[in-house]
């Protein structure tokens, strides 16, 4: 009986070694994910940042050219309206990437956040998984008790009626052993000999 019991405790401590191993890869995925979305994010911002400075140099360049137009608007007025029309393209250029990145760095914070809160589910249920499994155990180390007890008692039971069998074997070796020593008394007796001095 103790191998049977010993092999469906196996068994049992496979499937939650299982599941736990998938909640674990499972956890260390969500985290590459948060990992990955994190190292996106802060490259985006980076360029955001670069794309801004950009800007911000870009103006100052801007306003050095206008700067030397006004001096010579009379002999480049063509420079002037080609580098005014260059500035509007590039600064629409550069206002609709800005817009672009931010809502491009909005989406991965919302991707973030979704993935955080994948993370805390799946902590959940990896708790959850725990419990379960430590009922499990603790239901199993009750019923094993019970049978460690059970079973002292029937050893104890055996081990008792095993004793009153001895007793009472031991008391019929020797009334047999005292009924064969009379006997031989008896014999010795016959031929004149004493039992006492042999």
């Amino acid at each position: 009986m103790p191998p049977k019991k010993n092999k469906t405790k196996k068994t049992t401590k496979k499937n939650p070694e299982k599941s736990e191993n998938e909640l674990e890869a499972k956890y260390r995925r969500s985290v590459l994910d948060i990992a990955v979305l994190q190292d996106r994010i802060a490259l985006q911002c980076e360029s955001v940042i670069k794309v801004q400075s950009d800007r911000v140099d870009l103006r100052r360049r801007v306003r050095d050219m206008e700067q030397k137009l006004q001096h010579t608007r009379q002999d480049h007025r063509d420079v002037n309206s080609d580098l005014s029309r260059q500035y509007k393209t590039m600064q629409t250029e550069l206002t609709s990437k800005v817009k672009r990145l931010e809502t491009e760095a909005s989406q991965l914070k919302e991707e973030l956040g979704l993935c955080q809160e994948e993370l805390r589910r799946e902590k959940r249920e990896r708790e959850q998984v725990e419990r379960e499994k430590d009922a499990t155990i603790s239901d199993l180390q009750h019923k094993l008790d019970n049978m460690e007890t059970d079973c002292e008692k029937v050893l104890h039971e055996t081990l008792d009626s095993l004793t009153v069998q001895l007793s009472l074997a031991r008391r019929g070796w020797e009334d047999k052993s005292t009924t064969i020593h009379q006997n031989y008394k008896e014999v010795l007796s016959e031929f004149g000999l004493n039992a006492l001095d042999i």
